[in-house]
């Protein structure tokens, strides 16, 4: 199976210019880390620290178990991190345009991705093939380093993603809504059948010491992911592959509790989770055998990617 991409920013220590990269191992981001901050060789190896507090991350455990876009800052050979290369009297005001600046700069962060590999398009969510769909096309140009042409059968592409994930749901809605309408008609029927009923009696109600909630069950899963999974129809296709494996991660009875469901609505959203996590990564694994037996072709070709008419 396809390793698994993280997302992340680095920096350097003194720098202001944050850089958005992917990888799926710890190597894999001091790699990259030294590519995308024009590190010499001579200051390698780097060491990579949390932007937040310093802690070193050397472990390919703990990295695994970042949340996705964590900030790292690279230490070059002989350099130490140090909270003293942030202004304190003005760290809020800082803060606060990095947040600006990561909002208008995140289609440059996936645009990236797509140049370091297009089938990196199966793992976005639908946020973000609709950021790289509305970014100007000339601008997106610019950032790959391709025509405009070749852009806009990207855009295409992207546009066709979104439509198939949409049509998708809505015919998982439809086939909901008439398994619902089978179980009504079989309940109608059942009753006509039925005799006059007796007088039923009162089931005595054992108290086993539960309770269908539980306050003290938490999750690791953001607001805005919980927020999906309870107003979405089939909210596995609009997330991304990280937050998919977060919620296969997460312990049912405390999915169940976030939610506000019951264990068995909590298991089949996990089963349908893990369903489109499996699919995607299966279309990722067929894209890369298909790239590494094709000769003379280190990437996917952009000029051969199906030309559409975008859909609005």
């Amino acid at each position: 199976m396809a390793a698994r991409l993280k997302q992340c920013v680095v920096r350097r220590r003194d720098g202001p210019e944050q850089h958005g990269v992917a990888a799926s191992c710890l190597r894999e981001l001091r790699d990259k880390a030294c590519g995308v901050l024009a590190i010499d060789k001579a200051r390698e190896p780097i060491t990579l620290v949390l932007a937040e507090d310093g802690t070193i991350v050397d472990d390919e455990d703990y990295f695994l178990c970042l949340p996705p876009n964590t900030k790292f800052v690279a230490l070059a050979k002989d350099e130490k991190w140090s909270s003293k290369s942030l202004d304190s009297g003005t760290s809020w005001l800082s803060e606060s345009v990095d947040e600006v600046d990561s909002a208008a700069e995140k289609w440059k962060q996936l645009a990236r991705q797509l140049k370091d590999d297009l089938s990196n398009i199966i793992l976005m969510s639908e946020e973000d093939l609709q950021v790289l769909i509305d970014v100007p096309r000339s601008d997106l140009a610019e950032e790959l380093a391709q025509s405009e042409t070749k852009v806009q059968v990207l855009q295409d592409t992207l546009q066709q993603v979104l439509d198939r994930r949409e049509e998708e749901r809505q015919s998982r809605q439809l086939l909901e809504l008439y398994l619902q309408a089978l179980k009504t008609e079989d309940s109608i029927l059942s009753k006509v059948a039925e005799p006059e009923a007796a007088p039923r009696k009162e089931m005595d109600v054992v108290d086993t010491g539960t309770s269908s909630t539980n306050t003290s069950a938490t999750t690791a899963l953001s607001d805005q992911v919980l927020a999906a999974l309870k107003e979405k129809p089939a909210p596995e296709l609009c997330l991304d592959s990280q937050d998919l494996e977060l919620v296969l991660k997460a312990d049912a009875a405390a999915l169940a509790s976030a939610l506000g469901w019951d264990k068995q609505k909590a298991g089949a959203l996990q089963s349908a989770c893990d369903q489109e996590l499996s699919k995607r990564l299966q279309q990722v694994q067929t894209l890369h055998s298909l790239r590494s037996t094709s000769k003379g072709k280190k990437t996917l070709p952009w000029g051969d990617w199906p030309s559409a008419k975008r859909k609005k």
